[in-house]
Formats: C-alpha cells, structure tokens, sequence
C-alpha cells in the first residue's frame, strides 16, 4: 500500500570558488551550495519502482530498481542511471531504498559544471529513503552526510561511470547557507568559512556545454597519476599530488616531462591558491581572494590545459570591469561557466558589462546571474503531485 504522504526532496547545485582537479588528488576545494538546485516532489510506495516525470522535457520513466539492480545490469547511458545508481550505492551501504511516483524539476541549469549530476543523485537519496534520513540508523533522526555523499560519489564513480572526486557530492551534502565549505579531500576534515559581506558572486555561461564524461577528464587523472609515480620514485613519502612541494617538482625535472611537471604544478600552487583565498574571505580582502581567482585561470589554461577559448575571453572581459575583483573557470573545464568575484554594489552593473562585453560562440547574449550560498540536501514542505 502506497503513502499517502507527499514530500519534496531538494539538492543544491554547487559553484567550486577555488580548488579546481585538486580533489582526486587529494587537495583542497573551497566549493559553495548555491540558490539554485534539483527537486524532486514524490510520493513513496511499498514496491521498488520508480515512476518518475520531468518537467522540463515531459519525459517519463519507469525504473525497476529490482532489474537495475548492479553497475553491469543496470546502466542505461542516460539519466535514469543517476536515480538507478543512487539506490544501488544505498543499498551497499547499507540502506533500504525503495520505489516512489514522483516530479522531477529545477532550476540548475546543466552543462555549467554547477553539479547537477550531484544534486540529481543527493535529491534521489532522499526520495529512495521514503523521505527519511538517508542511512541513518535505526532510530536516528538524522544522517550521516558523509555517508550519504560516499553513497552518491560511488553510484557517480562506479554505476554512471564518471571518475569524480567527492567535491560535488559534499558541498551538495554540507551546503551551509552564507558560507563556503573549505574540505580536506584526503582526511574529510571540513570547516564553514564565511563570505565577505561586500562580495556578491556571478556566474557566467559561456556558451560551451560541459561534459565529463569523454572529455578529457579521465585523462587528467590518468596524467596525476603517472606524476605521482614518478614523484614517488625520488620521495617514497608521495602518495598522491597533495604530498609534492615545489622543490620536489623542481628536483623532477628529468624525470618528469613537460606535461607532467605542469600538470603536478597546477595542483600543488592550487592548493595554496585555496588557502590564500581562505585567508582574503575571513579578513574582507577580495583583492587577495580575487588574485587567486585569476591566478588559478591562468594555472587551468597553461598547465592543465582544461580551458577553451571561450572561457578564457570571458574571464578576460570579466577581469576588465571595475567592481571585480577576479574571475575563473568552475566546474573542471572543457566549457561551463565562470564564477565572478566582484563588490556586492557592483553587481548589477558587472552583470550588464559581461553581457555587453561577451558573446557566445553562437553569437548570443551569455547568461549572467549572482548566485547565493545554500544550505545542503535535504526535505522541505510537500505539495501536491500534478
């Protein structure tokens, strides 16, 4: 017998501040949950379907769980796998998921590198979850977050297919509204660090879709890994790019190519770029945050190579307007958006510059919004299915 009770499950998107391909390698991220997000209004039921209709295509699905059961059996190649995925993760780890009739919907917009695959996957876990907690023990009355960002990483990792580092997940887990999450990748020690009051941040699209999945972002990883061989081959200490120093890169130089030495270079003045945009947040000091910001560009363009013409004018028009203070590609690269760091006061007036300043590849006007820190995933008041 069905519930009868209707519910909203809810995930933000996320806009990575700083800390770009430092996750998988150990590093660390600045990442902010923003105001705009996944929701899926469902009502669940005792069986293990899912009946599910998105509103901005009309599409409907119909997932058997039972017969999605695993990784080999269950993937489709389209977004059903998120949904599918999600509950085999729960499932692993431990869960119960089970069906629900729901309406999926939002206002991300995908292809922005905004994780909208992270807020799909967090919003399923809570509608797979008959709106209870997400793996939480048995008479808890809430989740483990950490848990839950595992569960939807691996389903992303291992059922969709895309070798994601756990960035998107926790920041969409964690969202703390008016801060931005600074997070250890390798220990998962994380802290809130506040937004500077007179800083508003815009995104700007470029034109470019974004896609992990057969860009070159499984190669970048491949690439950090075969540096971190050869890093670990003169310092045995080194297991992974968070543990090599300047001085070590330098002292690699024969055993490094080029392209290797600056893929590990971007990493490892990334991670400072992190800690010293920390540092410009939680002492009002955007001209040091927005150095950082254009710093790490230049890094994502020359040395990881992860950038595209469009987004660097962009950033380029960007960085020329008064009021910001800095401006760099988010969400891995390979197209996507720009997040803008500019005066709260200027705001308006920086977003009518971009949009004169910059056309699309396509010769379009970009889309420009200011977006907000969010509080994380989780359930807000129903309303009726239509």
């Amino acid at each position: 017998m069905a519930s009868t009770e209707r519910r909203v499950a809810r995930a933000p998107g996320r806009v990575n501040l700083i800390g770009e391909h430092t996750d998988y390698n150990d590093g660390l991220v600045l990442p902010m949950a923003i105001d705009l997000g996944t929701r899926i209004d469902f009502q669940s039921t005792d069986d293990r379907i899912v009946d599910i209709v998105r509103t901005d295509t009309g599409e409907r699905a119909v997932i058997d769980l039972d017969r999605r059961a695993t990784p080999e059996t269950g993937r489709r190649g389209d977004w059903t796998d998120y949904i599918a995925g999600t509950a085999w993760s729960l499932r692993v780890a431990g869960g119960r998921p089970t069906g629900f009739v729901g309406v999926l919907s939002g206002n991300l917009p995908l292809g922005q590198g905004l994780s909208s695959s992270a807020a799909l996957e967090l919003a399923s876990a809570w509608a797979l979850s008959a709106g209870e907690p997400p793996l939480s023990t048995a008479g808890a009355s809430a989740s483990d977050p950490i848990a839950v960002a595992r569960a939807c990483q691996r389903a992303e990792n291992e059922f969709v297919g895309v070798p994601c580092g756990i960035l998107d997940q926790f920041a969409v887990a964690f969202g703390v509204r008016d801060a931005s999450l600074l997070l250890d990748c390798r220990s998962l020690e994380h802290r809130p660090v506040r937004l500077p009051e007179g800083a508003a941040f815009l995104l700007a699209e470029s034109g470019v879709m974004r896609e992990l999945r057969g860009s070159g972002y499984e190669h970048r990883r491949r690439e950090c890994e075969a540096a971190v061989a050869a890093l670990a081959a003169i310092d045995p200490s080194v297991r992974s790019l968070r543990d090599a120093t300047p001085d070590l890169l330098e002292g690699a130089r024969d055993r490094l190519d080029d392209r290797l030495l600056r893929r590990a270079r971007h990493v490892v003045t990334e991670n400072e770029r992190v800690r010293a945009t920390v540092r410009g947040f939680e002492t009002d000091d955007l001209a040091t945050a927005g150095r950082a910001f254009l710093a790490s560009h230049a890094s994502l363009r020359d040395d990881f190579e992860v950038s595209v013409p469009a987004l660097d004018r962009l950033v380029e028009v960007a960085a020329a307007i008064p009021g910001v203070h800095g401006a760099r590609l988010t969400g891995g690269g390979f197209g996507g958006a720009v997040v803008v760091l500019a005066d709260a006061a200027a705001a308006e007036a920086v977003t009518a510059a971009i949009r004169t300043g910059y056309a699309t590849p396509a010769g379009h006007e970009p889309v420009v919004r200011q977006v907000r820190a969010s509080d994380g995933a989780g359930l807000t008041p129903g309303q009726a299915l239509t």
